[in-house]
Parts: C-alpha cells; sequence; structure tokens
C-alpha cells in the first residue's frame, strides 16, 4: 500500500513509483548527493591527506600491483593466451580494480598525466582480458573456465563490482568510455547467465549489488537495478549451503540465513554485511520498497545501538572477520578492519539519502574521521587492516597485506570525499560534511556558486557564502551534528558524562538566524542573494564518553572526544607508557597546539594521574601528571607504542606493568 506523504516546506524531492512489481512500496523522502567531479575541495585538514594518496598511496598500490605482485601480469597472461599460470589469490583481480577507482577520484582533485597514462594502461590491459561473451576473471580465464560460475565463495561478481564502480568513477572523471564498456558487456554477461535464466546464485561476498546501482544510475538502464534486486532476493533461500557456508562458516557468516528483508540483526563478516545493506538501501530508494527499508532501519540499529565502536569501527572479532554477541566491544583485540569503516560510510550515505536524517552522516563522520581514516598512516603508503582501541606497544602498521582489499579501499574513500560533503533536490540544497570546498547548484534555472570556508575538525566555525546571480529561494539544510547536541552517536550505546556543552550558533549576515531544525538539520528557508553568509559555530568543547553498562571491556572506563574526532594516550607523547593512567574525578582539560610528525593537529593537554608501584614493591602511589591525548587517527606513526582510548578511572582496572 502507498503511503502519502504532504510535501513539506523543505522540499525535499519524492521518488516517483516504482517500475518493478510485487514490493511493497513507500512513497520515500530523498535528496540525491553531489558528486566529486563536481566539488573542488580546499580543505587545510583533507586537502594534504588528497595530495598524499594522489602520491604516495597511489604509488604504493601501483609498485604492489605491477611490479611486487602478478595483479597486472594476470591480465596479461590471459590476453597471451599460451597456458600461463596465475598469480597470487583468486580475488586479486578487485585490487586493480579499486586502485584504477582510487585513480579516478584522485585526478579530479589532483591532476596527474603519469597517473592517468598508467590507469589507460591498465585499462588496455583489463579490456584485453575479456572475453567474447563478456566474462571478465583472471583466476578461472588462467586455471579452467569449464569451472567459471561453478563456486559462489570465488569472487567472481566481487571482483565484476569493483570493475563497475571502477569505470562508473572513471568515466566521470575523464569521460573515457573504455572500462565503462567492459563494464557494461560483463554486466550484460553476468544478468543473462542469471537473472534472465533465474539460475540460483548468492554472491559469496557481497559488492555486485551496490556497484550494479551505480551502472544504473550512470545508464539508467532498468536491467540493472532488477539484476541488483534479484541478487538481494537470493539471500536466505537455502542456495548457499555447501556453496559459501558449511564447516566453520555458516549462513549467518554471508547474511545468507533469513531473506534480506526479513533480516533483523547484524552478524557475520563485517565487510560483506556493509556492501549488501549499501545496496540494499540504493534498491530501496530506487525501487520505493518498504520491506529493504524496514530491514535496513532494523538492522542499522543493532549495529549502532549494541555492536559500534566509539571511532565508528564495526567488527569485534577477528575470528569470522565481523560481529560476535552485543555489546562484545574488546578493545585490544578488536578487528575494526580499515574495510568494514569504509563500508559503514558507503551505508550510511545510502542511508541519508533514503531518509533524510542526518543521524546517519553522523555515523558516517564517526567513521570516516576515526575508524576509517586511521586505516592509512599519515605518511600515506602503510595502513592498518585491524583498528584496535588498545595497544600494549607490538601493533604496528604494514606496507602491504597478502589479502591487499585495505590500501586501495581506504585510497579510494580518501580520494572521493568530494562525494560525501553536499546534497540537492530540486529546491532545497544539503550541508553534510564541514569541509571547506566549492561547488555550484542548479535551484530550478538558476545557479548558486557555494563555497564553505572551515577549519574544521580544530576550530568549530564554519563559513558558508552563496553567490546566486539573482535572487533565488530555496532551503538551505545545515547539519547540526549530534556531538554538538550532547549526543555523541545515535542510540544510547555512549554517552557525555556532561550535558553542559556550548549551544549551536547559527547566523546570516551577521545576525542571529531564523530557522526551524527537521531530522537533524538547521533549515533555513529564505530567498538567496549574492553574497549572502551564513556562519555557523560549533561548540569544541572537550568531552568525556562513557559507555553503556553492558559493555564489559569499557566499564569504569572513560574516553575522550573533542568535535568529531576520538582521543587516545599513546606512549610516543607520554614518557613511552600508556597503561599506568587514570581519570580522576575533577580531571581538567585544555586544547593545544601538536605535531605527529608532520601532522599538526589540536591535542589535549589532560590534568589526570598516573599509578607507580610504590618502593616497597606491595603497594601503588598515585601522583597527578599532565597528559597528553592526540587523535586517535594520528597513533602509531613514530614506531610502536603503547596505546589506549579507554582510560580507567578506577584504580582496580589500572595495569601497572608495561
Amino acid at each position: 500500500m502507498i503511503k502519502s506523504i504532504k510535501r513539506s516546506a523543505c522540499a525535499i524531492a519524492v521518488i516517483g513509483l516504482s517500475t518493478l512489481t510485487g514490493h511493497a512500496q513507500l512513497m520515500i523522502q530523498r535528496f540525491e548527493p553531489v558528486g566529486f567531479s563536481q566539488v573542488t575541495i580546499t580543505d587545510r585538514f583533507w586537502k594534504p591527506k588528497l595530495d598524499k594518496v594522489a602520491t604516495a598511496t597511489l604509488q604504493a598500490c601501483i609498485v604492489q600491483t605491477e611490479q611486487k605482485t602478478g595483479r597486472i601480469r594476470n591480465f596479461e597472461k590471459v590476453a597471451r593466451k599460451q597456458g600461463e599460470k596465475h598469480e597470487g589469490i583468486y580475488y586479486d583481480d578487485s585490487d586493480v580494480y579499486k586502485a584504477i577507482e582510487a585513480m579516478a577520484y584522485s585526478l579530479k582533485n589532483h591532476p596527474d598525466a603519469a597517473v592517468q597514462q598508467k590507469a589507460d594502461e591498465w585499462i588496455d590491459k583489463i579490456a584485453a582480458a575479456q572475453l567474447p561473451d563478456g566474462y571478465l576473471n583472471t583466476y578461472y580465464t588462467l586455471t579452467g573456465l569449464d569451472k567459471r560460475w561453478t563456486d559462489m565463495e570465488r569472487h567472481e561478481d566481487y571482483c565484476a563490482g569493483h570493475l563497475i564502480e571502477a569505470a562508473v568513477a572513471y568515466y566521470n572523471t575523464t569521460g573515457k568510455r573504455k572500462l565503462l564498456d567492459v563494464a557494461i558487456r560483463f554486466a550484460d554477461h553476468i544478468d543473462s547467465t542469471f537473472r534472465v535464466t533465474n539460475r540460483p546464485w548468492v554472491s559469496g561476498h557481497q559488492e555486485i549489488e551496490l556497484a550494479l546501482m551505480r551502472l544504473y544510475h550512470l545508464t539508467k538502464q532498468d536491467r540493472y537495478l532488477k539484476l541488483a534486486d534479484w541478487f538481494l532476493d537470493q539471500r536466505g533461500r537455502g542456495y548457499g549451503k555447501g556453496k559459501i557456508w558449511d564447516d566453520w562458516k555458516n549462513p549467518k557468516y554471508c547474511q545468507d540465513d533469513v531473506p534480506v528483508k526479513q533480516q533483523k540483526e547484524i552478524t557475520g563478516h563485517a565487510v560483506r554485511a556493509m556492501y549488501q545493506y549499501t545496496g540494499a538501501a540504493d534498491v530501496a530508494a530506487a525501487t520505493n520498497d518498504a520491506g529493504y527499508l524496514k530491514a535496513m532501519t532494523t538492522v542499522w540499529e543493532d549495529v549502532v545501538y549494541r555492536n559500534m565502536y566509539l571511532t565508528g569501527g564495526i567488527g569485534s572479532s577477528g575470528h569470522n572477520e565481523g560481529f560476535t554477541e552485543d555489546f562484545d566491544l574488546p578493545n585490544e583485540s578488536a578487528y575494526c578492519e580499515t574495510c568494514a569503516s569504509v563500508g559503514m560510510v558507503f551505508w550510511n550515505q545510502r542511508m541519508n539519502l533514503l531518509t533524510g536524517e542526518s543521524k546517519y552522516i553522523d555515523v558516517l563522520e564517526r567513521s570516516l574521521y576515526n575508524g576509517a581514516l586511521d586505516g592509512m598512516s599519515l605518511s600515506g603508503d602503510r595502513f592498518f587492516y585491524g583498528n584496535p582501541l588498545s595497544s600494549a606497544g607490538n601493533y604496528g602498521r604494514s606496507e602491504w597485506f597478502g589479502t591487499a582489499c585495505c590500501p586501495s579501499n581506504i585510497a579510494r574513500l580518501v580520494a572521493s570525499l568530494g562525494d560525501y560533503i553536499y546534497g540537492r533536490s530540486e529546491q532545497g540544497i544539503w550541508v553534510n560534511l564541514f569541509v571547506s570546498s566549492n561547488t555550484t547548484f542548479a535551484v530550478g534555472k538558476n545557479t548558486v556558486p557555494l563555497q564553505l570556508e572551515t577549519n574544521y575538525p580544530w576550530e568549530g566555525n564554519v563559513k558558508i557564502t552563496v553567490n546566486p546571480a539573482k535572487k533565488v529561494a530555496y532551503a538551505l539544510h545545515i547539519r547540526i551534528p549530534g556531538w554538538a547536541s550532547n549526543v555523541p552517536v545515535p542510540g544510547k550505546l555512549y554517552q557525555f558524562t556532561d550535558t553542559n556543552a556550548s549551544n549551536v550558533e547559527i547566523v546570516v549576515n551577521g545576525k542571529p538566524a531564523t530557522y526551524r531544525q527537521e531530522k537533524g538539520y538547521a533549515v533555513l528557508d529564505r530567498t538567496w542573494q549574492k553574497g549572502d553568509v551564513v556562519e555557523v559555530k560549533l561548540p569544541m568543547d572537550v568531552r568525556q564518553v562513557t559507555a553503556r553498562s553492558e559493555v564489559k571491556a569499557d566499564q569504569n572506563r572513560v574516553a575522550l572526544q573533542r568535535g568529531p574526532l576520538v582521543y587516545c594516550v599513546e606512549g610516543a607523547d607520554n614518557n613511552g607508557r600508556a597503561y599506568n593512567i587514570l581519570v580522576p574525578n575533577q580531571a581538567t582539560f585544555t586544547t593545544k597546539s601538536h605535531q605527529v610528525l608532520d601532522e599538526p593537529v589540536v591535542a589535549i593537554q589532560a590534568n589526570l594521574s598516573i599509578v607507580e608501584a610504590a618502593a616497597d614493591g606491595l603497594s601503588v602511589q598515585i601522583k597527578p601528571k599532565s597528559i597528553t591525548a592526540i587523535p586517535y587517527y594520528t597513533w602509531a606513526n613514530r614506531g610502536k607504542s603503547p596505546m589506549q582510548v579507554w582510560l580507567p578511572n578506577r584504580i582496580r582496572e589500572v595495569k601497572i606493568a608495561e
């Protein structure tokens, strides 16, 4: 049944009815993202990171992909048709595609003829490896095509999905169609092989669904939407038994235990789950399917209310690279795969577009600035696979991994930052992230250049200048972060210890603004003219955070947060110690300018206590001590060192020895 809704004054675009049949439907309010190719980033925090990705990170990906591993050689071997052996792991093609996707985004942010030439070289080799029927997978082409599409766990469709994403991104940046045509032929091959013939197939590692939706939005070809929906509908029907779940794996491991629209809790492998739910949210937005929307909302609450780390990381267990039980959030053994935090950014963006609610961007921001960004070193060429919240000093960054999904994944996320800053509808503009940048919106027949200036996340002042050629009426939606309204995360998994932070201030042309609050946004609905300036002042107090009592690992502990950033204490700043620190009841905090290598940060100077063994060796003594806390994303860049996010506030929780 279709629910009618009243168009609100903020004029969010309402999607038309689905062209698909057999779905419960819901009129969904949403807006469209402004793509990275339409945004120029000038931000003092992010621009250096985009430049690092364009140079150091991409260079690391190129060297590893082309020289130190056989990923590119596999495509060359297929083209030569000489019966040569496949090198590496069966899913290695995907890393090539993700690297090209990162190159595509980076070429917009940091034009580089050499990088574009390298991408074109790789694309030529990829195209040469495609079979006449559209199939493209170096593992099966080199090991035996008679086995293709026989093993759901062998990531054929996963690799295809990353090919499609790379092709869409490269076309959007360069306008070149060669890789896009390759991706279209492969997508058509998959559609003909499975959906058209209704041949049962469950993707062992979800990715094809969200990729097909990107292709659908670019080409407007309905078959890709239908195929994405078909893949989702295959799950939970027993088709994966003996194919992707047996032995130690089970249907929950790959979210195949019940049909997607009936899923209510997060289970299994974290990255697979994030990619699946991203695709499902995309399909829900395009089809108005209330079944998907209900499932996505329920599962999202299970993740955020009971299974998410303070950093926005997810997946506590290395055993299944994913989830265990509610509130099982250990710190030192936290898995928190970088790719899972990247997936959290993807999924929460889609949920925001689907519902228009800012709480999803609150979670996206938390994952982006903490759990995901931590996965890349400040130098851009060393990486984390997992991202623990505590370390005894034996955890370090790596140049590469055997399974190398994380380096190219964090590279493409950072390089595509422009995708996540703004949204638009016919009569509204949304500011989701506070990143200095320029873009231009179309409002009716009018164009509205917009400039955002800020020193976020170090400072809370945001200046938005709009310059329409002539007066134009529209609603400007500015996200009010939950953390600025005493809500660190949606739900009550984490809470601030105090609620006396400063208020958010919004002024227009120097005068207090008149606005309404709607779905977490301050909505300024007015007629705008050239030179209008909106200023937002966000409180940047140092806040102490506690976790729900059910989170055993964080009992009698507090964490520090300032703005969107989670902080940690690292031995490199505190005489090599991090486990002897105690947060007294009357702790005080100030901030200071600080450097972590060449990264300028705002550090927290905390007047805390340290616990040391007394001279008799039988007791402890507590001494006041000034402690430096740094943003979590910067730790482990100065060698291996002990680190803690959650600091004890009771002495019985303290480890003396380090």
